[in-house]
């Protein structure tokens, strides 16, 4: 996924990324939660660095992902910020951040609750004590709608892309095959993308910053309107495993 789309990215979300809508919300919401008395912060999902782009004059940021697509893209808009290629659920760094976040609804691409309460004891890991974990969770089992079908339309001067999204679901996963017609000067495409996402609840949330030894606090507002989950690690991380 995001191999053909990782180049219109920033096109077709710059204006919807709750963080470039009002960058000092996120920044609020950290400072409430978190008592280190550093600035270091690790975006986890990073994709094209959109987050990081707002973030990096207030924090020394790095970015995680698992798309090399995506990070070629982030490295060419960001080339001082460091980017790390891994998975979120195994990831080692060999070090800690003040803070770890997890925008966008990403966390729904570990897919199950295994995977979300290993991904979330990664978060822990490389978190110093009195930091804070920010996660942006995806829909929930009750909120998700099988079938729906979406449409929408990024129209610039030399950029055109129309998007077709038609939702499925298979068990506790969410699919989404979205058709993509893009036209540019040179030309118009089209491709297609198959993406699946956990469905987890609110309670697979908290058990998973419960395990990974956080102190969680939810707002169910949020960047978008689908609610954070902050999680705060003690000054001493408790052996929870």
């Amino acid at each position: 996924m995001f191999v053909e789309s990782a180049t219109l990215y920033d096109a077709i979300y710059g204006s919807r990324q709750g963080v470039a809508a009002d960058p000092e919300k996120l920044h609020g919401l950290i400072a409430r939660h978190t008592e280190t008395d550093g600035a270091s912060l690790l975006d986890v999902a990073c994709g094209t660095g959109l987050v990081l782009g707002h973030l990096r004059h207030r924090y020394a940021v790095e970015g995680l992902d698992l798309s090399p697509d995506m990070l070629a893209v982030a490295r060419r808009k960001l080339p001082a910020i460091p980017f790390h290629q891994a998975d979120m659920a195994s990831f080692d760094l060999g070090r800690q951040f003040d803070v770890v976040i997890c925008l966008g609804s990403s966390i729904g691409y570990v897919a199950s609750v295994s995977r979300l309460q290993r991904t979330l004891r990664a978060f822990a890991d490389h978190t110093r004590p009195s930091g804070v974990v920010v996660v942006e969770p995806w829909f929930s089992p009750d909120q998700w709608q099988n079938g729906r079908l979406t449409a929408d339309l990024t129209d610039e001067p030399d950029l055109k892309i129309a998007r077709i999204l038609v939702s499925g679901v298979q068990g506790r996963l969410s699919t989404l095959d979205i058709h993509y017609l893009v036209a540019q000067p040179s030309g118009v495409t089209t491709f297609t993308e198959h993406h699946a996402l956990g469905l987890f609840t609110h309670d697979d949330y908290l058990a998973a910053f419960a395990k990974a030894g956080l102190t969680v606090t939810h707002d169910p507002v949020g960047l978008l309107g689908r609610g954070l989950y902050l999680g705060a690690k003690p000054r001493e991380d408790p052996a929870v495993w």
